[in-house]
């Protein structure tokens, strides 16, 4: 697992001719949904897109998911928020893990991917609603380019024992 997040990366550039498969969408959906979440209550959906016209929709509609012009797929997480007598107000965690177990994933596939956020931004949130049919409680929570990477960037992650304080 260690080498798995070690080579996690953003990845802007994909090899457009490379397709991401049916099955590599589902074990990255597999991924997403074994994430941990609050009572186990799994506040997600997903909206796997490989049709080049909807991922141009969405390079139209988030002013930082250019990446998705040369991605082969996108997902979308949506998060659906808790009511009634379920615990209230995690689901950004939630979906953050679920996110964050896709992007792991992907490295696993030998693909790519881009976390691009949408929530909490209601200037983002609106367009995917609308483009998207997602309708409340349900929250468009952010989009995942993903691709075979056209890309091998530097690793920007390092660990800083400074930001630790050890109470023992």
């Amino acid at each position: 697992m260690s080498e798995l997040i070690e080579n996690r990366r953003s990845i802007r550039k994909f090899k457009a001719d490379k397709p991401v498969t049916k099955e590599q969408i589902n074990s990255l959906l597999k991924a997403a949904m074994l994430a941990p979440s609050a009572c186990n209550t799994r506040p997600w959906e997903f909206i796997a897109i490989t049709k080049r016209e909807t991922l141009d929709e969405i390079v139209r509609i988030h002013p930082y998911a250019g990446m998705c012009k040369t991605a082969s797929a996108a997902v979308i997480v949506v998060a659906i928020p808790q009511e009634k007598d379920l615990p209230q107000g995690y689901f950004p965690q939630d979906c953050g893990a679920a996110t964050e177990n896709i992007l792991l994933e992907a490295v696993s596939l030998g693909l790519g991917a881009c976390w691009c956020g949408i929530y909490p931004k209601e200037e983002r949130i609106a367009p995917f609603r609308e483009s998207f049919n997602i309708h409340e409680p349900r929250i468009p929570f952010c989009v995942i380019a993903i691709g075979v990477p056209d890309e091998a960037p530097e690793s920007r992650g390092f660990f800083e024992e400074a930001k630790i304080t050890y109470i023992e």
